[in-house]
């Protein structure tokens, strides 16, 4: 557990970029650097956490702790996931209310972010290279890039689709000795009970105490959080409307503020949720109730996670192992290093250019940066980070802290003139 402890706190601390950048660092801590997770092993479980609701780079560590040491690493890997961004979170809503825009924190991590850029492309290529073997992986990959970057479509019938292909040409054959486990209803129903009680009884308490903007904090991030398929991007407009026009908890600007600062901060960028609840009860009743309303928004968001996890991992195994049903993971794990292409695709745009832009001609719908926007700093950041990843010999520690003095000094370089 100590091991745990030290592992796992450091890949909250380094999971920033969004899921791809996370999913690399996992894969670089969890297989490459020990012998924790086998390569199958985790593109099998990347593949079945792509299927459920919610931050996919959190069930994921969620799944690889419950693998090594039972729930309570399940509970130690999940936490750490999000307890240092949800630390950092914190701190920059007290600093936003007292001093808005924080322009210094956004330069420090924009070198962060450049360098991110370089992590998540080199972990891209492994990945490629381990996951797909043959035409059929390749040509998956490209479909689930093109049909969500290309045609913005919706990424549960993606991954679904991709499933479903998998499912029809999958072989027959007789299941893998020793892999079958029957579904024990009893233990299915205690965890439901356990994990899905711990989530809802508390909401249930604040509505019947009648503290309405906590339960209505509450319950609205916990139904965003079973309807998150495909990561934070898939409901954000929705989020926006919702929290903006519906609720008048935040303004738009601060919305747009908030998301900014969540990406720049390390664990899921559905910590947004914290962002927006902990501002809106600020500004509503002080320090004690943004608090009290960051705290409901994070258990509302992540709890449901623990029970996807606990509920299901047994038979992930299980499933892999059918002939049909791991032909159908198997095709959604090809899929998935698509979708994860398309997430690096979109982060490198939103590093580089300050204006993205969609055009739309009958079904494509491309997003297209306007090349006047192109930001000269954040592209010298970004090839100043991929020298630094050769000159450090890929420590990602080290790479990181170089990236943050070299934005920051960026940043002073027009006041110094």
């Amino acid at each position: 557990m100590g091991d745990m402890l030290r592992v796992f706190g450091r890949i909250g601390l380094l999971s920033f970029g969004g899921p791809a950048a996370q999913i690399a660092v996992m894969h670089r801590e969890l297989v490459e650097d020990r012998p924790w997770l086998s390569e199958a092993g985790f593109l099998r479980a990347l593949s079945f956490c792509m299927l459920l609701p919610g931050p996919e780079a959190m069930q994921l560590a969620t799944y690889a702790g419950w693998r090594l040491r039972g729930v309570a690493g399940g509970l130690l890997a999940g936490l750490l996931f999000v307890i240092p961004g949800a630390l950092i979170i914190g701190i920059l809503v007290g600093l936003y209310a007292a001093y808005g825009e924080l322009e210094l924190v956004q330069a420090g991590f924009l070198g962060i972010k450049a360098s991110v850029v370089v992590i998540v492309l080199l972990a891209l290529r492994k990945l490629a290279s381990k996951a797909l073997h043959g035409i059929q992986a390749w040509g998956l990959a490209g479909l689930g890039f093109i049909g969500l970057f290309a045609l913005n479509l919706p990424f549960p019938l993606i991954v679904l689709g991709a499933g479903l292909y998998g499912l029809l040409r999958g072989g027959g054959g007789a299941q893998a000795e020793g892999a079958t486990q029957a579904l024990d209803l009893s233990q299915a129903a205690r965890q439901i009970l356990i994990w899905g009680g711990l989530w809802l009884l508390p909401l249930i308490a604040l509505s019947l105490s009648g503290a309405t903007f906590l339960a209505n904090i509450g319950w609205f991030f916990a139904k965003l959080a079973v309807v998150t398929f495909g990561g934070a991007y898939a409901v954000l407009a929705y989020m926006t409307q919702t929290v903006v026009e519906n609720y008048h908890w935040i303004s738009t600007e601060q919305m747009i503020d908030a998301l900014g600062l969540a990406e720049t901060t390390p664990g899921p960028l559905i910590l947004v949720t914290q962002f927006v609840a902990m501002l809106a009860g600020l500004q509503a009743q002080g320090p004690a109730l943004g608090l009290a309303a960051g705290l409901v928004a994070l258990w509302a968001t992540f709890m449901p996670c623990f029970l996807w996890i606990f509920l299901a991992a047994p038979y992930v195994e299980q499933i892999s192992s059918h002939p049909r049903l791991g032909a159908a993971l198997k095709a959604i794990t090809a899929a998935v290093v698509g979708v994860i292409l398309n997430l690096s695709v979109w982060f490198a745009l939103h590093v580089l250019f300050a204006e993205i832009n969609r055009f739309d001609y009958g079904p494509l719908s491309l997003a297209l940066p306007a090349k006047s926007s192109l930001d000269p700093v954040a592209l010298a950041l970004v090839c100043l980070a991929a020298v630094a990843t050769v000159l450090t010999r890929g420590s990602m520690v080290l790479t990181l802290l170089l990236m943050t003095l070299a934005g920051l000094a960026a940043s002073l370089l027009p006041m110094a003139g």
